[in-house]
């Protein structure tokens, strides 16, 4: 029989002096080096000044030493940000969970002693946003303010409190020739993590990277490029202090969308491509990538109204779905209800949805109810939709097995949810729709890794293969045979 094996939990460093760093932030100064003083074989690795948050320090991983103007010099860039990534994962897979965890809380702390200097690199953005185009949701998204990077700091605290599933023992079995078999969870490596104008994306990110063992490359969109840069900066600064392999986060400073051509290439190199943002974007990745992918190309999301669902609570729901937050992929953008509670239930719920300037775009049997002028008439097309703004589509439907049905024809595979008190309603519709979060009496707004207790998600699947719903720390391991022997050879 195989000896037991023993490991050791090394005593945490000491904790992070905030004032001391957010002053060192404000002093620090990166300065330009010339490209023509640079070694031909080190450029990539030079820090500029126009790389760097002139809020916070530069400790992020960023090699622009000068435009990259040829495509050679871009691939390499992008092969050696890729590099450098791979020599971190290999040393980040064993660096134990304390240190992880100290990285977490301490970031935490930085980022909130930084609040004025993060909202003042969002305020750069934000100014820029019309330029770029951004509509009103995408602005929502890009913005910063106390109470959201409250919110990026609590779900580094909630990733620090949860179980690190790194050397999780899956399985163990004692064949009889005495060999001790056992499946235990490992990371993935390097995952390739591209997003666009959220920037709180980039805390999350980077923390459920590194507290599962990865080493992440940042690619986010050119619309936060400074909020992205700033929150980078602090988390690098203390995972130094703490002891992380330096590269374990790195941010992407190339903006020119070649990049992520290159990068989708290095299948040798990049384990997991993660795209998080329009359909378009995860689109191009799903197709050009080298690597697997997880994705969910949009987020149309049903509430179906069951003849046996309690009205005011079917209200509240649909007008939380709908309302509370519009521009994201957990919002509900169709709206399904059974016939025969269709005359009562649909002046009420229109009513509340014209409250909060919600267009109704809906079927004739929901127009016959309304009146004309009360709801845009619908075309089929309008039932696929992603609105991410202030539209639903309606539907009048038969019952359950047709609102299923329109669901698994019309919807993305996200979110749909039920309301409805009679059980055979629920359970049907539980077993029989097709999507990653199937819910009863509960708005479509809590499928999320923090409200499913997962901390911050890396991002919701639609996929069915390796991770479906949010990703939290399990859905980004994998996992290996450990097999003990004592001598065994095979007969």
């Amino acid at each position: 029989m195989p000896r037991n094996i023993e490991f050791t939990t090394p005593q945490p460093r000491p904790p992070v002096d905030h004032k001391v760093f957010a002053n060192s932030c404000r002093k620090q100064r990166c300065h330009r080096l010339s490209p023509a003083k640079i070694p031909a074989g080190e450029q990539f690795a030079a820090l500029t000044a126009s790389s760097c948050s002139p809020i916070i320090p530069c400790h992020s991983a960023i090699f622009e030493s000068r435009k990259l103007s040829t495509s050679t010099d871009l691939q390499a860039y992008c092969t050696d940000v890729a590099t450098r990534a791979r020599d971190a994962s290999r040393r980040l897979g064993s660096v134990d969970t304390v240190t992880k965890n100290q990285w977490l809380k301490e970031s935490a702390k930085a980022i909130r002693a930084a609040t004025g200097d993060l909202m003042k690199a969002n305020e750069l953005d934000l100014a820029a946003a019309p330029g770029f185009g951004l509509t009103d949701a995408q602005t929502d998204r890009l913005r910063l303010d106390k109470t959201r990077i409250d919110g990026i700091a609590s779900g580094m605290e909630q990733l620090a409190s949860l179980a690190d599933p790194i050397g999780e023992i899956l399985e163990q079995k004692t064949r009889p020739n005495g060999l001790e078999i056992r499946k235990v969870r490992v990371p993935l490596g390097v995952v390739f993590f591209i997003y666009e104008s959220r920037p709180n994306v980039t805390a999350d990110a980077a923390g459920i990277c590194v507290k599962s063992g990865n080493a992440v490359i940042l690619r986010g969109g050119k619309e936060a490029a400074n909020s992205s840069r700033a929150i980078v900066d602090i988390m690098r600064g203390v995972g130094d202090t703490v002891g992380l392999p330096q590269n374990a986060v790195q941010l992407v400073a190339e903006s020119d969308r070649a990049a992520v051509g290159h990068f989708l290439a290095l299948g040798d190199l990049i384990d997991l491509a993660i795209p998080r943002g329009g359909e378009g974007l995860i689109r191009r990745v799903a197709a050009e990538a080298t690597m697997p992918v997880i994705k969910h190309f949009s987020g149309n999301c049903h509430i179906y109204v069951h003849d046996s669902a309690d009205l005011a609570m079917a209200e509240r729901i649909v007008v939380n779905a709908k309302c509370q937050r519009m521009g994201v992929c957990n919002a509900a953008e169709s709206l399904l209800i059974d016939k025969s509670i269709a005359g009562d239930f649909l002046p009420q719920i229109a009513t509340a949805l014209r409250a909060n300037d919600v267009e109704l775009r809906a079927d004739t049997n929901a127009i016959a109810i309304l009146g004309e002028g009360h709801a845009v008439p619908i075309v089929e097309t309008d039932y696929s939709e992603e609105y991410l703004g202030p539209t639903i589509s309606v539907c009048v439907v038969e019952n359950c097995a047709a609102a299923i049905d329109h669901i698994n024809k019309y919807g993305s595979g996200h979110t749909d949810s039920i309301v409805a008190t009679e059980p055979s309603a629920t359970n049907e519709f539980l077993t029989n729709v097709d999507s990653a979060a199937v819910m009863v009496n509960a708005s479509t707004r809590f499928n999320d890794g923090s409200e499913f207790g997962l901390g911050a998600e890396i991002g919701i699947s639609t996929d069915k293969f390796h991770a479906r719903g949010p990703c939290g720390l399990n859905e980004l391991t994998t996992y290996k045979y450990h097999v003990l022997g004592d001598g065994q050879i095979r007969e």
